[in-house]
């Protein structure tokens, strides 16, 4: 049976009015006063177009407009921290609505509102605890450089050089060398602070006397690799880690012994690796910044990564590597913002305008800086004059060219110098071509010796020089003969290629003081005078000042040198050649001349000799960049020092620092293993992580969040391409390399180590904090662990090595004496 039906009175139904968006969730959000000056409104926000197959109802909720939060779309304040209210894109916003707003809020450390003035000691010490473990840290990175710092009294390694560098400072000697000086300046001025008084040679091996404070000398180097720690941590701070993994970030980079072995001797690496680390950290300080552009916080942190850059690229070129990654952080960030058509013009211009000033025109000047106090202290002649221009060695004290007779005439003794970037001096040795015409080599070399000496002769179809007869200048125009001083043979070229430029002829040395032929005549060519202008101006060639080229009278070439490297045969000095083309305006057939000798004529005027610092700063960076390009391996020899690119992320190789004698404290460049393999695993597993995770998405699996989706993309990478850009270019280049190169590039390695962790196990809301724990306290003993049993790498092994037991991993390390 059906059962009876029941009305129930109710009372008079309400009236039904339309529901709104006000009937659904609103979202609370922190107050915005804290992240800006005024509260701004709310403003309703449509939802990506992806929701339309909801009804329109379901599709519109209510924000507060303010900072956004994690797992939603709403559009944080403007890069400025101000609303622009009620925004009509007139359709044109369409890609925006496909996908969630892309804010600095996403990514890096999350924004908190500062704490209140404290009102006792234990409220100031709780709003401070956060910077404890830095401070405990920092201690132990303290006891870790220092210990046993002074235990090998020996020159180890690079000291060899750095040390000698430092060395030039004091002595105020201008050297050359590949490097940018900034390094060698701070090692120098650790000297000075020493009260070291620049009088060792610093010879590979020697043992330092008791005048040399090298033990202070280290200490202060060491400084630099104690400051890596708590970068290190900061930076994961910034980066928005978890604080697990900050403090893995810390360990790792506290207890390896490779970045704790390179920074306890007088080197420029501890330099190197402290201003890339400060790069890191402040570029992630802007990145933090950037939800309230052009704020002094912002234009702060900003010109703090763009002086970090000048510094770290005035320590050693690499920093051009860290600098990249900058570069391609500022291309995406400003490609963003030219993707928001809410930024005007005005705001678009001026964020290219700071971007040029501080991340190009800053780091430039530092740069630049670098280089003009290193050439106000150096003002003293020293053994790397040759590499720079006559002029500049004109103005160094000691330097006898502003003695030397202005007017160059037959009969007198010259050195000639090539006027191209890093060009040397005409130089001849007794060694002959194995190639070609197998007559003496003619070469540039970049240092003064005698084998650089030429002697101006007339033809040998005219009447022969007469030291007692009328004084001939030579002109514009002039057919004349270089004999080399040291064995009386001839300039000459002909028909037969260059050993290196095979569209040039050979230029070599013939005959002697009365053998010879017609091949030996060079036309001079006047190309102009520094300090009198064109060659109208120039009646008689000055020694110093007069540009010159010199044609082949016979087969019409010029002398060229253009910084071709010779083979071990041809010592790695540069090749001199006779280029068939006339090209006025190439600067490598531009000589001059520069020691002049000839008892005869009157010294010069030391007054007309000047050199701008532009010509003497790019002068000197091409003689870097050629002298660095000739760092290749030599077939013909072994380097049991060095190693390949591919060696070094999964330790293949180590590096003896020093002897390796049973009597000797050795020290073996080699990490952790752990960190090492670690970082390099991580790198290997990350592209693959990003796929699954794309794969997922374009499945419309939600594995996390908008802001931790965001997050995760952007320490990711930082810490990818920062790896790439450090370590893609070792694997180009020819230059001889050794496991020291991959020491900044193990930083992102680290890093990158230290977020997979983050994100799948410290930050993951799936394990409980008893697990995590766990794996943090694996990971801590891991690293621990290693370090203590290869600690005596960096701190120094005394004794025989193969009494040591255990330290050999890995077959191809040359740990071990066979």
């Amino acid at each position: 049976m059906r059962p009876p039906e029941i009305a129930l009175n109710l009372g008079t139904p309400p009236e039904v009015s339309p529901r709104t968006s006000s009937d659904f969730e609103e979202v609370q959000y922190p107050a915005a006063e804290s992240l800006s000056r005024t509260a701004p409104p709310r403003r309703e926000e449509e939802l990506p177009l992806h929701y339309s197959y909801m009804n329109e109802e379901k599709a519109r909720r209510r924000v507060p407009r303010g900072p956004g939060a994690a797992g939603t779309y709403a559009d944080p304040l403007d890069d400025q921290g101000m609303d622009y209210g009620p925004y009509d894109d007139e359709g044109k916003d369409v890609y925006s609505k496909m996908k969630a707003n892309k804010s600095a809020l996403g990514s890096g450390r999350i924004r908190r509102p500062p704490p209140p003035p404290p009102t006792s000691l234990r409220e100031f010490v709780l709003q401070n605890a956060e910077h404890i473990p830095p401070i405990v840290y920092t201690l132990l990175s303290c006891w870790t450089r220092f210990h046993k710092i002074g235990k090998a009294g020996l020159v180890i390694w690079d000291e060899a050089h750095f040390g000698k560098f430092g060395s030039h400072y004091l002595k105020r000697e201008f050297y050359f060398d590949v490097h940018p000086p900034l390094g060698k300046m701070l090692v120098g001025l650790a000297g000075l602070l020493a009260g070291y008084d620049g009088s060792f040679d610093f010879q590979s091996g020697a043992t330092y006397p008791e005048r040399v404070p090298y033990v202070a000398m280290r200490v202060m180097m060491a400084m630099f690799g104690v400051a890596m720690v708590p970068l290190g941590w900061y930076t994961a701070v910034e980066l928005g880690m978890s604080q697990w993994a900050c403090h893995l970030v810390a360990l790792m980079v506290l207890l390896d012994v490779g970045w704790l072995c390179i920074s306890r001797f007088i080197l420029l690496d501890s330099m190197l690796l402290f201003f890339t680390f400060t790069t890191v950290f402040c570029l992630s300080k802007f990145h933090n910044q950037q939800y309230q552009s052009f704020s002094f916080e912002w234009w702060f942190w900003l010109a703090a990564t763009g002086w970090s850059i000048g510094c770290v690229t005035s320590v050693k070129w690499v920093g051009l590597f860290v600098t990249a990654l900058v570069g391609l952080y500022t291309i995406e960030d400003l490609w963003d913002k030219f993707g928001d058509l809410r930024m005007s013009t005005r705001d678009q211009v001026r964020h290219w305008g700071a971007r040029i000033a501080c991340l190009i025109v800053l780091p430039i000047l530092v740069y630049m800086a670098s280089f003009k106090m290193h050439f106000l202290v150096l003002n003293h002649s020293g053994p790397g004059d040759a590499q720079m221009g006559s002029l500049f060695q004109a103005n160094l004290i000691g330097n006898d060219f502003a003695k030397n007779p202005l007017e160059v005439a037959i009969g007198s003794k010259v050195t000639l110098k090539n006027m191209g970037w890093g060009g040397g001096l005409l130089h001849s040795h007794v060694q002959t071509f194995p190639v070609g015409s197998e007559q003496q080599q003619v070469t540039c070399y970049h240092y003064k010796d005698e084998n650089n000496e030429w002697l101006i002769l007339p033809r040998w179809d005219e009447p022969e020089y007469d030291p007692h007869g009328p004084m001939k200048f030579v002109a514009d125009g002039d057919v004349i003969r270089l004999r080399h001083v040291p064995t009386t043979r001839n300039l000459h070229s002909h028909l037969i290629p260059a050993p290196i430029t095979k569209l040039n002829n050979e230029v070599s040395c013939y005959g002697n003081a009365t053998i010879g032929d017609h091949h030996d005549y060079w036309v001079v060519e006047v190309v102009d005078d520094i300090h009198r202008g064109g060659k109208a101006h120039v009646d008689k060639i000055h020694s110093l000042t007069t540009r010159l080229r010199f044609r082949h009278q016979v087969l019409g070439c010029y002398l060229r040198a253009a910084n071709a490297i010779l083979p071990q045969w041809g010592f790695k000095q540069i090749e001199v050649s006779c280029d068939k083309e006339n090209n006025p305006g190439d600067i490598h057939t531009y000589w001059n001349v520069e020691s002049h000798w000839n008892e005869r004529l009157p010294a010069g005027d030391p007054k007309v000799y000047h050199s701008p610092f532009l010509r003497d700063f790019w002068h000197l960076n091409v003689a870097m960049m050629t002298s660095n390009n000739a760092l290749i391996p030599d077939p013909d020899k072994e380097d049991i020092l060095a190693s390949k690119p591919s060696d070094w992320p999964f330790l293949r190789l180590g590096l003896r620092m020093c002897g390796w004698g049973d009597t000797q404290t050795k020290y073996y460049l080699l990490g952790t293993p752990v960190v090492w393999w670690a970082g390099a695993t991580s790198l290997i597993l990350a592209l693959p992580i990003l796929i699954v995770y794309l794969m997922r998405m374009q499945r419309k699996y939600v594995d996390m969040e908008p802001r931790e989706w965001d997050h995760f993309l952007y320490v990711g990478k930082v810490a990818f391409f920062g790896w790439f850009l450090h370590f893609a270019p070792f694997m180009v280049m020819g230059r001889v390399t050794y496991v020291h190169h991959y020491l900044p590039t193990l930083y992102f390695a680290v890093l990158m180590a230290a977020h997979l962790l983050d994100h799948f196990v410290f930050s993951s809301k799936r394990l409980t904090e008893r697990t995590k724990a766990i794996t943090f306290g694996i990971c801590a003993f891991l690293i621990v662990a290693c370090f203590w049993w290869f600690k005596g790498f960096a701190f120094g092994i005394d004794g025989s090595i193969n009494d040591q037991w255990g330290l050999k991993w890995r077959s191809t390390w040359n740990i071990y004496n066979e």
